[in-house]
């Protein structure tokens, strides 16, 4: 006589935070009782969190009724979602070359269907012992699994951003589809890599082994994601199975059932659009006192008082004796400090670096992008052997515009990163490989 398989649900938390390097989210993030999907976008930050959006509203119509099949029903969303990028790219062509990663969890009642493309990744903590139960769709995992690279040094390898298999908008993106038999305790984890580039396997499951609630695991994992150096956006997605008929703790941010949305794809909902299916993620991590202000606002200033017109109108006077003596101590002091500003701008822009190109070939300058009058602010640092038209359309226009570096070391790991780039795409085994990068060279 066969066990009859348990019925389970689970509760469940999403969490999203910007990080402290980037200026937009192009992370995206949803979690609801049916469905949990995370999605990183990338291509620029106009068009990076376009991208995990589109893709996000589409495959967030799966949230209903299970289906009788998830792994035919996440296929099928999977697909769409790239169809959808293929048009928002038809109609705007600027945004060639953006696309995103996506990893979703759907539920029936007694399986999750898994499908996954790109780098984000599903965690798995059962019996105390944490499971990647995705594969990272990048280079450096491809190194990795021939042998020629360990896991430790994947995760400082300079391209181990460097993904082959992603949602672009062309060809047939086709995802990993997997059946998983979830059991009672099981915790599952959705992240982006900015939070496994910062924070390693040992220390996420510890978390997901000790914490109380996925509340607490999913501000536990970003808080140390950000203390880890928050290179990245970052963006946790939960959930826990639990009996159905225990009760659940009122305290929990899914206690009312209602879905989760964060994020680049929360924020795209906001102007106008729906918010009722909207709901917000937890509470935002608070900001330490320094940066509260008076009335506990964020980076409010200082306090100022009203000014009387009328003392300001009697207030007395300077004397006006010797004043073209003192106009041109003023402007002598001014044209002094001028020259010392551009002096200390000269130095500035002598230390800053951009990859950009000349005469068809990627090149590191030294200075800074800016056409002034009468003086150049930028000069050539070093010539590389990547040519420009040997690289997808996306990343040549990326060097075309100029890719900002933060030191001359991280110039050159750019270049070595195009050079791999192109390397990769003159092979035509890799280049012919759905769902990279490689389709429309120069």
């Amino acid at each position: 006589m066969s066990l009859q398989q348990p019925r389970l649900a689970y509760t469940y938390a999403a969490l999203s935070d910007v990080g402290r390097r980037r200026t937009s989210n192009q992370d995206s993030g949803y979690a609801s009782p049916h469905l949990l999907v995370i999605a990183d976008g990338m291509g620029g930050a106009a068009a990076g969190d376009l991208a995990s959006s589109e893709v996000m509203h589409v495959v967030r119509r799966l949230d209903g009724p299970p289906p009788g099949d998830v792994i035919e029903a996440l296929a099928g969303a999977v697909h769409r979602a790239n169809d959808r990028l293929a048009e928002v790219i038809e109609d705007d062509p600027s945004v060639e070359g953006m696309g995103t990663t996506l990893t979703a969890l759907l539920w029936n009642g007694a399986q999750f269907g898994l499908a996954h493309i790109g780098d984000s990744r599903a965690y798995l903590m059962r019996d105390g012992q944490l499971h990647q139960i995705t594969k990272d769709h990048t280079l450096v995992q491809s190194l990795v699994d021939e042998g020629r690279l360990t896991r430790e040094g994947a995760r400082t390898h300079p391209n181990r951003s460097l993904i082959l298999r992603v949602l672009l908008g062309r060809d047939e993106s086709e995802p990993d589809l997997t059946l998983i038999e979830p059991q009672l305790g099981d915790r599952y984890l959705l992240c982006s890599d900015g939070l496994s580039d910062m924070v390693d396997d040992d220390a996420i499951a510890d978390v997901l082994r000790t914490a109380p609630n996925v509340d607490v695991a999913a501000v536990d994992l970003v808080q140390r994601a950000l203390v880890g150096g928050g290179a990245d956006n970052v963006t946790v997605i939960l959930g826990e199975m639990v009996d159905p008929e225990a009760p659940v703790d009122p305290t929990l941010a899914c206690a009312d059932e209602q879905p989760m949305l964060v994020g680049a794809a929360a924020e795209q909902a906001r102007p106008g659009g729906d918010t009722s299916t909207t709901a917000t993620s937890l509470d935002a991590i608070p900001l330490p006192p320094d940066e509260v202000g008076v009335n506990g606002e964020r980076g409010a200033g200082a306090i100022t008082r009203d000014i009387d017109p009328e003392a300001l109108r009697y207030a007395p006077r300077a004397p006006r004796r010797h004043i073209w003596l003192r106009r041109l101590v003023v402007v002598a002091l001014v044209v002094a400090l001028l020259a010392a500003a551009a002096k200390l701008a000269w130095d500035w822009t002598q230390h800053q670096y951009y990859v950009g190109t000349e005469n068809g070939v990627v090149v590191i300058y030294r200075g800074i992008q800016a056409d002034l009058p009468l003086i150049d602010v930028d000069s050539v640092e070093e010539v590389s052997d990547v040519r420009v038209d040997a690289l997808p359309t996306f990343r040549a226009n990326q060097v075309k515009k100029g890719i900002a570096s933060t030191s001359l070391t991280d110039a050159r790991d750019t270049v070595t990163t195009l050079r791999d780039i192109a390397t990769l795409c003159a092979d035509p085994a890799q280049a012919n490989l759905p769902g990279n990068e490689c389709g429309g060279a120069e």
